[in-house]
């Protein structure tokens, strides 16, 4: 077990003479399972033209502060290019700059800490150019490496500071899950800096089961979460760690301001470093969420394009699909017709017919029942299959791994329509909706 030295001042105290001067107004209190639900402070209110101020992330509440939460401990930082304040200078490059703190180590999760490498890759453990701080490769790291990991750099604060984009699926809220698991077994203090959920605070979707958990999904939450990464945090610590780490890990959120639960990235204002390089802009996180399903499928879900998870196809689909989809009348969302050619992953060079997702209304756009319409419809065409991966004989079809288990794939197979699968989780998604509230930090509608 690591533990502070003896005479560096308690956290508590930095904290709370951080707070008393009000330096640090957006710092949320630890997660426990006796956490108020009505913890949620973080809002800007209206100005008097009913206007609402910009958001702040939890990295510029904390920069405008100086860091002051971050004295008197050695800092591990988790984070990659979207780690930056508003005039998108890294976090881990302001806090290096800083004397009065020590970062003794920087943790790089999948494409790499400064994010050169492409999906499944990582940069491996360097020396960082700019600050020529330690960087250590985190991606896919089981919690006994990052045990090692983080006892080698030293760490005393796990420093967590990356943009997510609401999917269960994407693995940067599993490293945050391992890394806080780690913590708390090794006596590590926990700082969570929020940024806000990109496609808003809905929870949607089918829970996870145990039995087809995996890296894209290693606990039971819903396909959407609808929550922040602090919050996230905040229910993996009441939910989670208590069995899975022996005790909740010592846990601070900065909180977001003015972030609002029923907004969408476009409406921010804040720079978008991709988080991954097959998510370039906000649309594509507004699309993720459902077309990810793809990966499960053999269409291209448009990888290899300037417009991935926005552009879906095969060469054995027509224009007829695009027809059909339009036909549904799904809120938010206009299917246009469209061809392309992806230059790597599936179909490289090859000509696929397909779909281009345009979404007209992001605050009643459906990710999920949209993407659900999707396979319904590719379905209908005879060469459509599901990606088998033989490596896993078990649990052969990446779609249940995606979909948290065999009901989605099943019940397409046998003809069930778009109603009948979304109705299939909506009792699961109700309580795990109910479940969540006492770790939510933000108040408004959950849109």
């Amino acid at each position: 077990m690591t533990l502070p030295p003896k005479n560096m001042p308690s956290r508590r105290a930095l904290l709370g003479t951080a707070l008393a001067s009000g330096a640090v107004a957006g710092l949320g209190a630890a997660a426990s399972p006796a956490a108020a639900a009505g913890e949620a402070g973080g809002a800007t209110p209206p100005s008097p033209d009913g206007s609402s101020a910009p958001v702040r992330t939890g990295a510029e509440v904390a920069a405008a502060a100086s860091w002051s939460m971050l004295r008197g401990t050695k800092l591990g930082i988790f984070s990659n290019p979207t780690g930056i304040l508003s005039d998108t200078r890294h976090v881990v490059d302001d806090l290096a700059a800083h004397d009065d703190l020590e970062i003794v180590g920087v943790f790089g999760p999948e494409h790499g800490f400064r994010g050169s490498a492409q999906a499944g890759g990582s940069e491996g453990d360097t020396l960082d150019p700019r600050t020529s701080l330690p960087v250590y490769d985190a991606y896919g790291a089981s919690q006994t490496k990052l045990a090692t990991l983080f006892g080698k750099s030293g760490a005393e604060t796990i420093v967590f500071d990356i943009q997510d984009v609401g999917a269960r699926f994407y693995t940067y809220i599993w490293a945050l899950y391992d890394s806080m698991v780690v913590a708390a077994r090794l006596g590590l203090r926990y700082v969570v800096l929020d940024r806000p959920n990109p496609i808003g605070g809905r929870a949607d979707g089918a829970l996870m089961t145990p039995g087809y958990t995996s890296g894209v999904g290693k606990k039971e939450i819903v396909q959407q979460h609808g929550m922040t990464v602090g919050e996230l945090a905040r229910f993996y610590n009441g939910e989670f760690l208590p069995t899975d780490a022996g005790r909740p890990v010592d846990l601070d959120v900065v909180k977001v301001h003015g972030w609002r639960p029923d907004s969408r990235a476009q409406e921010h204002g804040l720079p978008w470093p991709p988080p991954s390089p097959n998510m370039p802009t906000p649309d594509t996180a507004l699309v993720y969420a459902g077309t990810c399903f793809f990966e499960g499928t053999n269409l291209s879900e448009g990888r290899g394009t300037t417009r991935p998870f926005e552009f879906v196809g095969a060469p054995y689909l027509d224009y007829h699909w695009g027809d059909r989809l339009n036909t549904h009348r799904l809120p938010g969302v206009e299917f246009r017709e469209a061809y392309f050619v992806p230059t790597f992953n599936k179909y490289v060079n090859q000509t696929c017919a397909g779909v281009q997702l345009h979404v007209t209304n992001p605050r009643t756009y459906q990710p999920i029942r949209t993407a659900v319409a999707m396979l319904v419809e590719a379905k209908k065409y005879t060469d459509f299959v599901w990606r088998y991966d033989s490596y896993d004989p078990q649990r052969p079809y990446w779609i249940d791994k995606l979909s948290g288990s065999p009901r989605l794939r099943t019940m397409i197979d046998a003809g069930a329509g778009v109603d009948e699968v979304v109705g299939a989780w909506q009792d699961e998604r109700a309580a795990f909706e109910a479940r969540r509230q006492r770790y939510l930090l933000y108040p408004g509608r959950r849109g």
